[in-house]
């Protein structure tokens, strides 16, 4: 009887494994935004000279042996504290705890960030209501999401995703149609990897570092470690393929 009952109140703690690789792989892509070197785009030209496409190739490759990294121990400690567990378990708690409250505050200022954001978007489309009226509107909106469950909130991550992906093709269509036709030069297009005259390896390492901010994100997926299906497995192929 009391064996039968731990069981119960362990049962009833714990989470419901009901993401797929396929779920963490979308969540994580709309976390980092397919969109996302758009925004930081001319900072990091400005910082590069122009190789803004050499930088974030470069951010890419210390941003992957990262996510290998967060995934390997994502084997280890199969748990939603992420780099709080990690830190904890292999350093220190004390280090742990101070982790563990930088990525509250990030998961307490994010969604702050994108309320406001929205917000602000939806004001140009309907600019006849006012900004607060968008923020009580959004602020909800997330809320009720989350409320609904993982499920909801991953079948909504493939709306946004989907969205994202069209946005994107639609601008190469744009650059494609551009560019068709149009005489250049024989270097014209190795100029965004690599151009002799502005290329400095100080002002490339200063763009690198804007550049990995369009990887910033991907962790995220191992806090669904408790939700996942097989967490050893898939937190660690979502991470490195998002």
């Amino acid at each position: 009887m009391a064996d039968a009952a731990t069981n119960t109140q362990t049962k009833a703690a714990s989470l419901n494994r009901t993401l797929g690789l396929w779920n963490l792989i979308i969540i994580g892509m709309v976390i980092i935004q397919p969109t996302a070197p758009m925004g930081i785009y001319g900072v990091i030209s400005n910082k590069a000279h122009g190789h803004v496409v050499t930088t974030i190739l470069i951010a890419m490759v210390a941003m992957l042996f990262t996510a290998i990294s967060y995934g390997r121990m994502a084997r280890i400690y199969p748990s939603a504290g992420s780099a709080y567990t990690y830190v904890g378990q292999e350093m220190h708690s004390s280090l742990g705890y101070v982790v563990g409250w930088g990525m509250v505050m990030d998961y307490l200022i994010n969604p702050l960030i994108c309320t406001a954001f929205c917000a602000q978007a939806a004001m140009n489309i309907l600019p006849g209501l006012s900004f607060y009226v968008w923020i009580v509107f959004f602020a909800a909106f997330f809320t009720w999401t989350n409320l609904r469950g993982i499920k909801t909130s991953a079948r909504m991550n493939e709306a946004l995703c989907a969205g994202m992906v069209v946005v994107v093709a639609l601008f190469l269509a744009a650059v494609v149609r551009a560019l068709w036709g149009v005489h250049h030069d024989p270097g014209f297009f190795t100029h965004p990897f690599y151009e002799p005259g502005n290329f400095h390896p100080s002002s490339i390492f200063a763009g690198t570092s804007v550049a990995v901010l369009t990887y910033i994100g991907f962790d995220a997926v191992s806090t669904f470690s408790e939700e996942v299906e097989n967490p050893r497995r898939n937190i660690m192929l979502a991470t490195v393929l998002v």
